[in-house]
């Protein structure tokens, strides 16, 4: 598929090949291996939080930061 034919086709048809293809890809996720240091990303966020100096944002305000 091209990017002319994706560009073609209705948002639906869009998000239904992108769920379609994610799901083939999340059924080979043996195939990938994560870099050391995405663990190690994971890991820290996941000690901010369980202290306390990670707090969980909505998606509505995290994607308005993230624009600014």
């Amino acid at each position: 598929m091209t990017a002319a034919e994706i560009q073609q086709m209705s948002w639906e048809e869009k998000l239904r090949t992108l769920e379609e293809l994610w799901e083939a890809i999340a059924g080979e996720g043996d195939r990938y291996k994560s870099p050391a240091w995405h663990e190690e990303a994971l890991n820290e966020t996941r000690q901010r939080s369980e202290t306390g100096l990670e707090t969980p944002v909505d998606w509505t305000t995290a994607k308005h930061d993230l624009r600014k």
